[in-house]
């Protein structure tokens, strides 16, 4: 999928300001936030120094249902989407599993997922398998760390799953890829990125 590469880059240029990209990347993503990339472009400026690699950012769009590929790893350089992925949330963001993202909480406990601007850290390997550390930036996920909410792969996150009952299954706050798709996520959204998630 190609995102407008003039408008991309204009907008990065022109930091938050532009709004061709946005409106670009919404034709891309049908029923999505036009203010997404804005707001993750934006992100990566307010974040400096903090975000040492710029050249990709991972966008997770929340106000789309969990059927839909909604996690893309967008190369800024280039202008366009490398790759999408379906993406769980948390249980605590839909209590009643319709796969819809309702209340985000960065509170302990909550099994939510949580918004605003992480910074990809450390891989490991641990219960899930091969997995990535965050690092929440904001006020809104400032706990992201503490509340151990990664990047990992699950069975319960499938094509075959969003289709055969609309729906994927959730986590408890944590970015739950495809198990086939996480060597591709991990490598592409490596160590010291933006990842941006927003509903």
């Amino acid at each position: 999928m190609k995102i407008d590469r003039r408008g991309l880059l204009g907008a990065i240029a022109a930091g938050s300001a532009g709004m061709a990209a946005p409106r670009a990347f919404a034709a891309v993503r049908p029923g999505g936030q036009p203010a997404l990339l804005a707001r993750a472009l934006a992100s990566l400026d307010a974040h400096g120094r903090t975000i040492l690699h710029r050249d990709r950012i991972g966008l997770v769009d929340f106000s789309l249902p969990s059927r839909i590929p909604r996690f893309d790893i967008v190369d800024l350089a280039g202008g366009r989407t490398i790759a999408t992925h379906l993406v769980a949330h948390g249980r605590g963001s839909d209590p009643a599993n319709t796969g819809w993202t309702g209340r985000l909480s960065n509170q302990p406990g909550s099994n939510a997922s949580c918004r605003g601007s992480f910074l990809t850290a450390s891989a490991y390997h641990g219960r899930h398998g091969r997995s990535r550390r965050l690092i929440g930036l904001d006020p809104d996920n400032s706990n992201a760390a503490s509340r151990a909410i990664v990047i990992h792969a699950a069975d319960y996150v499938s094509g075959a799953m969003a289709q055969r009952h609309g729906r994927i299954g959730r986590s408890q706050g944590c970015f739950a890829v495809p198990d086939r798709e996480i060597a591709e996520v991990m490598a592409l959204l490596g160590e010291g990125r933006l990842l941006f998630a927003w509903k």
